[in-house]
């Protein structure tokens, strides 16, 4: 089974195109929801959060998402140190996820694939991409952020221009249905690479 990873910039649309592939009946691994559970049912990973944020990390036995993005979004170090927690975490519960599927190839939905040198962890890497405009009118509308606190989080992820040479398939989200098609042919050769 080839496992391929599905990143992209905030706003770029990796969800839209999981979604797609999901209706391709793709598995798909959602690696920042998945992320979110671990914090709070790994009782490991609560007390390593809590001893690097603090208690005010969780609130009423639910993670203070809030107290959270503040203190890490400011400060690349403490974001650095959060992720070094939380990411083999999940990659580990993903790997275990993987195992237990017997077809051809799975994805895992990651926000920080190439941030992390992480692409040799995969059979293939696929990267969707918009223009940054539209990625900051995205998340405005879905997220009701300022403009400041996204520019904020995209500067802790690496541009497209750096990602694009580091990425074996690229998807430029713009328009929907051109966005579907190129999911299709990617789901073709795919199924062709991972058939022995």
């Amino acid at each position: 089974m080839k496992i391929v990873g599905l990143t992209g910039g905030i706003g770029s649309g990796k969800s839209t195109v999981a979604k797609m592939f999901r209706q391709l009946n793709v598995l798909v691994y959602d690696s920042d929801k998945e992320a979110k559970a671990l914090m709070v049912t790994s009782k490991e990973l609560r007390k390593d959060i809590t001893q690097l944020l603090g208690k005010e990390a969780y609130k009423d036995d639910v993670l203070n998402r809030a107290f959270i993005a503040e203190k890490v979004f400011k400060d690349p170090k403490m974001l650095e140190m959060l992720n070094a927690i939380v990411h083999p975490a999940v990659r580990k519960h993903f790997l275990e996820w993987a195992r237990k599927k017997s077809v051809p190839y799975v994805i895992q939905e990651t926000a920080l694939i190439f941030e992390n040198e992480g692409q040799d962890k995969y059979d293939y890497t696929i990267l969707v991409t918009a223009p940054e405009e539209v990625r900051l009118q995205r998340v405005m509308e879905r997220d009701g952020a300022t403009k400041e606190q996204i520019l904020q989080r995209m500067a802790n992820q690496m541009a497209d221009k750096e990602k694009i040479p580091l990425a074996d398939f690229i998807v430029e989200n713009m328009e929907l249905g051109t966005t579907e098609k190129k999911v299709k042919e990617l789901h073709a050769k795919l199924l062709a690479l991972s058939t022995p």
